[in-house]
């Protein structure tokens, strides 16, 4: 417990952004509610619909831990840092890494008009080096590493969600 406080406290202090992935519960076309705590997401493609049951992360502190230590990652899950950057003033320039995320991930770039700016694929567990925005964002997805190729989502996609109390 006091090496995960410290590890928490000392990526605070560095500014970084924890990064992972956690739990989905869609199957096919079939949509279910989200558990409580989650948020139900729908990026729609070229080819289809494809829908994530997601964490928010949504305050500073949750933003700063992310997945970080995680490993119970599912193909249909993610965790949607919205609004980004928590404390406000956006949309601005995202800067993440993957320091103490065992897995890698894919990280989705959103603009506020919900469209896919960037989308950093099969980033590099453990990594320090930052994996920037290339431009303001309000919302950053992050999903299981090479999911977004395996279902065709590309820059442009538009992601969706209920955006009410963000």
């Amino acid at each position: 417990m006091a090496k995960a406080v410290i590890a928490v406290i000392a990526a605070l202090a560095l500014g970084g952004t924890g990064l992972a992935v956690q739990q989905g519960v869609f199957s096919g076309e079939k949509a279910a509610v989200a558990p409580a705590g989650s948020l139900a997401i729908t990026i729609a493609s070229a080819n289809g619909k494809h829908r994530f049951v997601v964490e928010r992360a949504s305050t500073p502190v949750a933003q700063e831990k992310g997945l970080m230590y995680r490993t119970d990652l599912t193909p249909d899950g993610g965790m949607l840092f919205w609004p980004y950057p928590a404390a406000g003033g956006g949309p601005r320039e995202a800067n993440f890494w993957m320091k103490n995320t065992p897995t890698a991930l894919d990280i989705i770039f959103i603009r506020a008009d919900g469209t896919i700016a960037r989308i950093a694929e099969n980033t590099v567990p453990f990594s320090e080096t930052p994996v920037a925005s290339g431009e303001p964002v309000d919302a950053v997805l992050e999903i299981v590493g090479g999911r977004a190729a395996e279902l065709g989502i590309v820059e442009g996609d538009r992601v969706s969600w209920e955006r009410g109390g963000g």
